[in-house]
């Protein structure tokens, strides 16, 4: 009779200690490498209104290496990109963001990116873009009355930190001098007023940019250079003051002190030199005017000297009369010639005139 062998099988448990058996196999296995990707930026992608203090940052999804390339702000801001955290990259700025400008923060990406601690790279370069805020109205005040654009000087009571140059600053402003009481009334500390539109215009004309009196990214741009220099405006305060209270005039005052006052003419019935004060905003050694009279006749003037353009076709100008002191222009404040010679050099563009 043929037996049948029966197998048994045996299972032996090794302790920590123990080796594996000759012959074992052992499987190690391996986590798989998490992708790289950005997973927030700080200000977020599309944001508005963005503080100019405010801080710019990167956030990854997995830890990044120490060195290679940084990521990139367009327009360019000064400072430099610095590790806060395993996988979060931090823009230290020792500049603000430009008030009003639309910032492109770019991630490069691709074989020559950033890449991960465990060398892994982005597909492809990650963007987003953010708008910076309008400049404050006051902080605008602050800088030009520190350059000395203004009549009034502004003080800080506290450093300010260079990130934070486009955000008001804590300090007080005052007069430079005792105003005359016509001008007192045009200042107010943080709203827009002519004076703020005039030493925009001012600080414009002296940086070759567009005298237009509005303070947008080109002016904040310069005029926070400008500040963090303390490129002061040399050229004294000018402004001018015209009374159609007869016997008309214009006074030239410089830094509060009258400097000098001529005999003038301002329009006639019908064509009235508008009251109001308004920045020269348009210059000529000599040029051509023509336009209409309140009778309906036209007029075509040549070789006017010594023009500064202040209200839209009114202009402080010479002009040959009989007389002076009372109204005879159409609309514009006339001088004797040679008394126009002397005024002009003094009304550069941004120059207050006052009509009153």
């Amino acid at each position: 009779m043929a037996v049948a062998a029966v197998g048994t099988a045996v299972f032996v448990v090794r302790g920590p200690d123990q080796a594996a058996p000759s012959g074992a196999v052992t499987t190690t296995t391996t986590a798989p490498i998490p992708p790289l990707t950005v997973t927030a930026t700080t200000p977020a992608a599309s944001a508005t209104g963005v503080d100019p203090g405010t801080s710019v940052s990167v956030t990854f999804s997995t830890p990044i290496a120490p060195t290679g390339p940084m990521p990139t702000l367009s327009p360019a801001v000064a400072g430099s990109w610095v590790p806060t955290a395993p996988n979060v990259l931090t823009f230290e700025a020792t500049a603000p963001l430009i008030p009003s400008t639309t910032e492109t923060l770019t991630v490069p990406g691709g074989p020559n990116g950033i890449q991960g601690s465990r060398g892994q790279t982005m597909a492809a370069p990650s963007t987003t873009t953010f708008t910076v805020a309008a400049g404050s109205v006051v902080r605008l005040q602050q800088l030009l009355a520190q350059l000395n654009y203004l009549p009034v000087s502004f003080t800080p009571s506290t450093t300010v930190p260079a990130s934070q140059l486009a955000d008001p600053a804590q300090g007080t402003f005052a007069w430079r001098w005792t105003p005359q009481p016509w001008l007192a009334p045009l200042w107010t500390q943080g709203t827009s007023n002519v004076l703020t539109k005039s030493a925009v215009m001012a600080f414009e004309d002296q940086h070759g940019l567009a005298t237009d009196g509005i303070a947008g990214p080109q002016v904040w741009t310069a005029l926070l250079q400008a500040a963090a220099t303390n490129a002061a405006d040399p050229a004294p305060y000018d402004y001018v003051y015209v009374t159609k209270t007869l016997p008309e005039s214009a006074t030239v005052f410089k830094n509060g002190v009258q400097v000098y006052s001529t005999p003038a003419n301002t329009g006639v019935p019908g064509a009235v030199t508008q009251s109001g004060t308004f920045p020269v905003y348009l210059r000529y050694k000599v040029t051509t005017m023509s336009g209409t009279n309140p009778d309906g006749t036209k007029y075509h003037d040549t070789g006017i000297p010594w023009v500064s353009y202040f209200n839209g076709g009114d202009a402080l100008h010479g002009f040959v009369r009989p007389g002076y002191g009372y109204p005879q222009s159409n609309g514009c404040v006339e001088m004797p010639p040679a008394n126009a010679a002397v005024v002009w050099p003094m009304t550069p563009i941004g120059t207050p005139v006052t009509v009153s």
